[in-house]
């Protein structure tokens, strides 16, 4: 996958990029990116790409040239037309079923604004998608951004050292992931729960299903009103019900 990042500040994007995960895709060729200036396209004198909103109001907004112009300039260099998404708080709730969409592309390209808004025909002339990250307001659309393609990036082939990794993640089966312990089996008193040192396989994957039901509707009962539970796991939520105080 090639990311494109249309942004105002791309020496924000450095540290994020260049480290952990991210810095390992790169480096075994599953993952490449360039950051793009889109002021280096402004054609007018002081390099500006926003001005007053017509009709009066609060901000600036970001003018289409620059944008367009730039987004014309990576079609021709790619020889595609790449999903194009616009970082809006107006837009779709990032979820990991958009992640796991996204992660099918060859290309993507975000754009990160700044100000007020963005001109509407930047919207309704180039852009595929467009996603918020939550219901807040960023001070712009980059560390959004960033948070996308993290969470895309993983998911391509390779990218992790354990294939099963990013399917047995929260929301990858529509639950919370169950808890996770690691040696010591004892530490300060509190002990790995027995059933995970049993070495009974069945068992443990039982477990952790039941774990990760219980979490789920503890914590995030919203997903369960989706999710098409078995008989025996409602039998565990009734369970839940009865022993569990809230």
């Amino acid at each position: 996958m090639h990311v494109d990042i249309l942004t105002l500040f791309p020496e924000m994007f450095t540290g994020v990029m260049e480290n952990s995960i991210l810095k390992k895709a790169q480096e075994n060729g599953a993952f490449s990116y360039q950051t793009v200036d889109f002021r280096q396209y402004t054609t007018n004198k002081h390099h500006k790409v926003d001005d007053y909103p017509y009709g009066g109001g609060a901000g600036m907004v970001l003018m289409p040239q620059p944008i367009f112009d730039a987004i014309d300039d990576l079609k021709k260099k790619h020889k595609k037309n790449p999903r194009v998404i616009l970082m809006c708080p107006q837009g779709e709730t990032f979820t990991q079923k958009k992640a796991e969409e996204l992660a099918q592309e060859e290309q993507l390209v975000f754009i990160c604004g700044h100000y007020e808004g963005y001109d509407e025909r930047i919207r309704q002339e180039l852009i595929t998608d467009e996603i918020s990250i939550g219901d807040y307001i960023l001070t712009g659309g980059e560390l959004g951004a960033m948070v996308v393609i993290d969470s895309v990036t993983r998911l391509l082939p390779g990218v992790l050292g354990n294939k099963d990794s990013a399917p047995e993640d929260s929301f990858s089966t529509g639950l919370l992931e169950h808890p996770h312990y690691t040696r010591p089996a004892v530490f300060r008193g509190l002990e790995v729960p027995e059933v995970l040192l049993s070495g009974n396989h069945k068992h443990i994957d039982t477990w952790r299903r039941k774990q990760s039901i219980f979490r789920t509707w503890l914590r995030r009962p919203d997903l369960l009103e989706v999710f098409k539970l078995s008989d025996q796991e409602k039998e565990w939520i009734n369970e839940f019900e009865k022993n569990t105080k809230i």
